[in-house]
């Protein structure tokens, strides 16, 4: 029985990733009835404040963090990092970041964008990851509008296969693998959600998730620090009108998983191409699409539709509800 506090890495050999272990997140508020540390006028929070971006109390990662056990067999590491929770709004009971103005989605987007900034001089700062939980389906344990930054040491392993994928696919045909991808998708129509000027989303030809959707910049960028001004209002706009739609599909709310995929801090990736993914997970009214046996034991995801059917329902939820909600 392990009575101490334990935070470390923990490298599994036969997957060749890291699994990021922390006994202290057991101790954190499971969706409380009675209080909510993200509201105003708590002691993190106070007063007077449009979005926040707070020390996670819980975190799997630490700027100073305890030694690592040491194994005769396996290989462990330093827990070293940060975790952070990005406080959307002071109000508490929106269901959805797309029920927020753009300009409010634009400023959050802004307060990350600095942080990233902020975190990459760090030396353990490798890989800034920002993602949103949305939904009890998903397990999130404190319903505030929120979303979180992992500072990693180390690349997470999905995005270390998009940067092998798009390096040989640049190294065969001189191109970028993600803007062909958006080029495809554009020419197909059949699967885009929305788009502007600066962004396209859209249900990808490979989907795994019922209704996933992709969001990739027109413009071929690595960070999410080299957006200009226009592009983050338009990444603002983008959000809010795809996930509208994406939470409008059925007559129940749809719990998605959002993640920034975007490079490395370290390093030179001129062939990777920034993007955002987004997994809703229902694949019909209470129906909740579970990663069981063929793509947990497995790794190969079964899709029960075809996506060019739920990119049509997504941009018929658009018309209906979100035609009018992008202010």
């Amino acid at each position: 029985m392990v009575n101490k506090p334990v935070m470390e890495l923990r490298w599994d050999p036969t997957l060749r990733e890291w699994v990021l272990v922390s006994n202290i997140r057991r101790f954190r508020p499971w969706q409380p009835s009675n209080y909510c540390p993200f509201c105003p006028g708590n002691p993190e929070t106070g007063y007077g404040w449009r979005a926040l971006i707070l020390e996670n109390r819980y975190p799997m990662l630490m700027e100073d963090p305890p030694e690592p056990s040491n194994h005769w067999f396996y290989r462990t590491g330093r827990s070293v990092g940060r975790c952070y929770v990005v406080v959307e709004t002071p109000e508490h009971n929106i269901d959805d970041i797309s029920d927020l103005p753009t300009d409010q989605i634009e400023y959050v987007l802004n307060l990350i964008i600095d942080k990233v900034r902020e975190e990459s001089g760090k030396d353990y700062a490798h890989y800034f990851l920002w993602f949103r939980n949305k939904g009890r389906e998903i397990g999130v344990s404190l319903t505030h509008p929120h979303s979180q930054v992992y500072v990693l040491p180390f690349t997470p392993s999905r995005v270390e296969r998009e940067l092998e994928s798009s390096r040989e696919y640049f190294n065969n045909h001189g191109r970028c693998l993600f803007c062909d991808i958006l080029n495809a998708e554009l020419k197909d129509s059949v699967r885009l959600i929305y788009s502007n000027d600066y962004w396209v989303s859209f249900m990808p030809f490979y989907s795994h998730w019922p209704f996933e959707v992709h969001i990739y910049p027109r413009r071929h960028v690595q960070l999410i620090t080299e957006l200009t001004r226009d592009e983050v209002r338009g990444l603002a706009e983008t959000l809010k009108v795809s996930l509208c739609g994406l939470t409008h599909v059925f007559s129940k709310s749809m719990p998605y998983v959002l993640v920034l995929h975007q490079a490395p801090l370290k390093g030179y990736y001129p062939y990777y191409h920034l993007h955002i993914e987004v997994y809703g997970i229902l694949r019909d009214e209470d129906k909740v699409k579970y990663a069981a046996g063929m793509e947990t034991g497995g790794g190969n995801f079964t899709y029960d539709s075809v996506p060019e059917e739920n990119a049509q329902r997504i941009r018929d939820s658009v018309i209906r509800n979100c035609t009018h909600n992008n202010r």
